[in-house]
């Protein structure tokens, strides 16, 4: 046994890429910069550069174009950098604390269980503040993540890597089924049609603020962790071997995930593919220790959620007067 620790242990230090990680987050960020400005600059109405830099240091109310920036660009920009990168490490946690390759908050009954709180928030309260739903959208994440734990638990064997993907798989069918007869039975199928499709478009300040200190937190005690997940990552008996106490990990790990998917949900929407995939790709450029993972993947996700947003803004060239500006 102790001969297995020591060789998982030196597995994972054969590959520790501290530099390429580094290259990766300078890269990564000097990309999403760029990305974020595109994002303000190009759109159904193009502006300039210099039109940009004074709408952030002269701003007039009476202009269009700097209204265009500060109230619908720049707050739509930013929030899709923020729910990428808190998506992309919520997946990443899932994946190393159950050691599934199929881990993530859309998959695994998470984004499901936020959006059906949210439903019933827009079902029996009238115009539910941001704020509320934002609450909502935890304790839907929560029930989420409850509901596959405990389905997949039920066999004698216990939770597999296998079980949580099926549990995951039904928990979200069901909740989605629920959420879409709650719509239609109350008629507020127009008020969470945002949110069941997903997307950064109408986000306005107020958002934002909400958004930036749940995902700061959430990264911060992500970074925390970062080294008991990839302790994890090599088997609960290695980490147990090792004086990991993984149901403390576990524990902590859960409310991170819920916290930054419950943030994320509330704001955007159902985002699928980011928490599943960005996890994946940086693991291969930078190695399986999650204190390398964890802060590449907020990096890329957000990235690609920015290019996202803004080649589905300018993909169809002819009918960008369609386009939200």
């Amino acid at each position: 046994m102790q001969a297995n620790h020591a060789n998982s242990k030196q597995h994972v230090k054969s590959i520790y890429r501290p530099k390429t990680a580094a290259i990766v987050i300078i890269a990564g960020l000097c990309l999403l910069a760029a990305a974020i400005a595109s994002s303000i600059i190009y759109g159904a109405a193009n502006i300039k550069l210099a039109t940009v830099w004074e709408a952030l240091v002269r701003f007039d109310a009476n202009s269009t174009a700097h209204q265009i920036i500060q109230r619908l660009r720049m707050p739509r920009a930013l929030a899709a950098a923020l729910i990428g990168g808190a998506l992309a490490v919520s997946g990443a946690i899932m994946q190393g604390m159950t050691r599934n390759a199929l881990a993530s908050p859309s998959i695994m009954g998470v984004t499901a269980g936020a959006t059906f709180m949210m439903s019933i928030g827009f079902a029996f309260m009238n115009s539910p503040s941001n704020i509320t739903l934002m609450l909502l959208s935890f304790a839907g994440a929560g029930l989420g993540a409850g509901l596959v734990l405990l389905i997949g638990s039920l066999s004698r064997r216990g939770l597999t890597p296998v079980k949580l993907a099926l549990a995951g798989s039904a928990v979200t069918a069901l909740l989605s089924s629920i959420s879409s007869a709650i719509a239609i039975h109350f008629n507020v199928a127009k008020d969470i049609s945002f949110w069941y499709a997903g997307g950064v478009s109408g986000v306005q300040w107020v958002n934002v603020q909400l958004l930036v200190p749940v995902s700061i937190i959430g990264l911060l005690l992500a970074i925390a962790l970062s080294r008991s997940i990839t302790v994890m990552s090599l088997g609960e008996e290695v980490a147990t071997g090792l004086g990991q106490r993984t149901g403390i990990v576990k524990f902590l790990g859960t409310l991170v995930v819920l916290l930054l998917t419950g943030a994320a949900v509330a704001v955007g929407g159902t985002i699928g593919f980011v928490g599943l995939v960005i996890p994946h790709i940086v693991r291969f450029i930078v190695g399986p220790d999650y204190r390398l993972i964890i802060p590449c993947s907020a990096v890329v996700g957000a990235l690609l959620l920015v290019f996202a947003d803004v080649a589905a803004r300018m993909i169809n060239h002819r009918s960008r007067r369609l386009l939200v500006p």
